[in-house]
């Protein structure tokens, strides 16, 4: 049910719709239905930790997150959605759809990779990896499908029985840390025929925003050079350096730097180096983020850096290409969505922290130094305003799903204020009451917040209203890829089949196991080092 992106006649024809739901349904059937499938929510607590618990349990990289799709799509299998696999050729990926017939089709979203050499056992205040070196839940996105999940359920669950017309569709954003999915999905239609998103990420507190929010877009992009190998002492003169190409372009772009805005962001790697001193290298390879807090400027820094990348290879007679990896636009959200669900978060407020609760916080806060030392948050923020003055920071690929219909992000409270992200102390409440709570209040919220657009459709009017008069008046969405550009889908493999065989020795068992917290042995809180 596709509506209100092309004018005038998908307005009137949701306004007739609309005439029709609001005498179906009064004010206090309304309220009394989203009172009954938060309490379907709470009911079902057990499941969502479970959930919670198996996906950290797996650990697993972007691209890589094989188990955790499985696990998940087995799920809502189960529960009578249909999946489609493999959706944009990216193996792991899946879309799943349940529908109750004519009615707004709604997108619940949420990411499912992990971070590399952040592996930590849950509930333990100090530096403690499950298996040395592995990836781990350092960015909390084991707690976002489940939540989604155990909404879409409850939602389902009062939609058979009151007859309430729509779609449900649940997908995973795979590789956000590589920020290489979601442009592929939109580029491949995938919300083509979708009329919003509540997207949801992990956080310290219950919150939604709306309107341009703090952070940047990106362009994730592989330089790489091919040369000529020599022996390095026998007879270098006869080698061209592919390296010696990737660190030209790495100094060049560095002097570039003194001259970008503060608001823009760009950093790199190395990921090919050669392979050993006495061969000059005939291959090398560096990888860049350029971001920025508009389009136009990520294209900018984009085109500045193919040239001097143009300029390496003429310096050291070697070749170039380049590679497109991923992109973010800039994240732009709904009003109408976050107006209306942050209504709802008021209703639900905060969990109740135990003692326990707010042992672990304040203990991991002294751990890393952090400059909030009260422990979890104990008042809702307010709703989230249109930063007044663009702040440069971090980019999510959500924004490109954002520019297509509309979103919003819901950020629920399942980890610790003040920690410094991507770390493995970001990793430390994410098996535990803690990421539960968190994730059962969100999942009330985000019910809640899909209630209300099914049975009041005049919202979903004014969202796309929203949409298409104020948020993309100037501003019109661009692909950064293009149609031959494919998701780098073989991202992470090694680093996963490296330590893969390790994780699965402790993978959660919840048969044998009440929690994971208990499967590991691990007395909550533990606050010291033994």
């Amino acid at each position: 049910m596709k509506m209100l992106k092309f004018g005038l006649v998908g307005v009137c024809l949701l306004s007739l719709t609309s005439v029709v739901s609001q005498n179906k349904y009064s004010k206090s059937k309304i309220n009394k239905l989203k009172a009954e499938v938060a309490a379907i929510v709470e009911a079902n607590h057990k499941q969502s930790q479970v959930m919670v618990d198996k996906i950290f349990s797996f650990a697993e990289l972007g691209f890589q997150e094989v188990e955790s799709s499985k696990y998940l799509t087995d799920i809502l299998e189960k529960e009578g959605f249909t999946i489609e696999h493999s959706t944009s050729g990216i193996p792991t990926a899946w879309f799943a759809k349940w529908s109750n017939g004519e009615g707004p089709v709604i997108a619940l979203g949420s990411d499912v990779d992990c971070i590399p050499k952040a592996s930590q056992y849950p509930g333990v205040a100090y530096h403690k990896p499950i298996v040395e070196g592995a990836p781990g839940h350092g960015e909390g996105h084991n707690s976002g499908i489940p939540l989604n999940i155990t909404s879409a359920l409850a939602v389902k669950q009062i939609m058979e029985r009151e007859n309430i017309g729509g779609t449900l569709v649940v997908w995973p954003g795979i590789a956000e840390e590589l920020v290489a999915a979601k442009a592929w999905y939109v580029r491949d239609g995938l919300f083509d025929n979708i009329d919003m998103c509540i997207f949801t990420h992990v956080s310290s507190n219950l919150s939604v925003s709306w309107g341009p929010t703090r952070g940047t877009g990106l362009i994730s992009v592989e330089y790489l050079f091919e040369g000529e190998a020599a022996h390095s002492a026998g007879a270098p003169w006869r080698g061209r350096s592919a390296l010696d190409a990737a660190e030209l372009m790495n100094i060049g772009w560095n002097y570039k730097r003194e001259h970008l805005h503060p608001l823009k962001r760009s950093h790199s790697i190395f990921t090919d180096a050669g392979d050993q001193p006495n061969v000059v290298p005939s291959k090398a390879a560096i990888w860049f983020y350029f971001r920025d807090i508009e389009y136009e400027g990520i294209m900018e820094m984009y085109a500045e850096a193919n040239d001097i990348a143009k300029g390496a290879a003429l310096m050291t007679g070697t070749k170039m290409t380049s590679r497109v990896l991923g992109t973010a636009w800039p994240r732009h959200y709904n009003k109408v969505i976050a107006e209306t669900m942050y209504e709802n978060i008021k209703q639900v407020g905060l969990p109740e922290w135990s003692a326990e609760d707010q042992a672990l916080a304040k203990a991991v806060q002294k751990e890393v130094n952090s400059n909030k030392t009260e422990g979890l948050a104990v008042e809702l923020g307010k709703l989230g305003l249109p930063v007044k003055e663009p702040v440069s920071g971090g980019s999510d690929d959500i924004g490109d799903i954002s520019w297509k219909v509309p979103t919003v992000t819901m950020r629920f409270p399942s980890n610790i204020p003040g920690l410094q992200g991507h770390h493995w102390s970001n990793a430390i409440t994410m098996a535990t009451p803690i990421a539960h709570k968190g994730v059962t209040a969100g999942a009330k919220a985000e019910a809640m917040t899909i209630l209300d657009f099914l049975m009041k459709p005049e919202l979903l009017t004014q969202a796309w209203d929203y949409f298409n008069n104020e948020q993309s008046k100037e501003t019109k969405y661009q692909p950064m890829i293009s149609a031959d550009d494919m998701p780098p889908t073989y991202l992470n493999k090694d680093k996963q089949e490296q330590f893969r065989p390790a994780l699965e020795k402790f993978y959660y068992d919840e048969t044998k196991y009440d929690t994971y917290l208990e499967q590991l042995g691990v007395e909550y809180p533990t606050l010291g080092e033994e």
